[in-house]
């Protein structure tokens, strides 16, 4: 069974840190570009940070540029995205997306990513 999974999730203060992860069971996240997305209840979603699967080029939104890091371990089959400095504005549910259609993680809109994980909640409050 093909699978994402996210984890790592929680409540932080102001200013905290949070690694999310996202593994993939039954297939080779290496072969497909990597989306974060979040979402807050009765708001659009909103992409995150994307990672493309051929070279490993990275893109950030504007809100969490210069404050998250997304990276894949290959060994792992995993891909993380490191959350510093939060803010209250930062608390959504966040979601992991693996799309094969492209290798550029760029030209992807969010229905065209494959494989959705069922997503983590990340709370930053003090």
């Amino acid at each position: 069974q093909l699978q994402l999974v996210e984890s790592g999730g929680g409540l932080v203060q102001p200013g905290g840190s949070l690694r999310l992860s996202c593994a993939a069971s039954g297939f080779t996240l290496d072969l497909y570009a990597i989306g974060w997305f979040r979402q807050v209840p009765g708001k659009e979603r909103e992409g995150v940070s994307c990672i493309s699967s051929s070279d490993d080029v990275t893109y950030y939104a504007d809100s969490v540029k210069g404050r998250f890091t997304i990276s894949r371990d290959h060994a792992k089959n995993t891909v993380y995205l490191q959350m510093n400095s939060l803010n209250v504005e930062d608390t959504a549910n966040y979601y992991c997306a693996a799309g094969g259609l492209y290798y550029e993680c760029s030209r992807y809109a969010p229905h065209e990513y494959e494989y959705w994980g069922q997503g983590t909640q990340v709370t930053v409050s003090s």
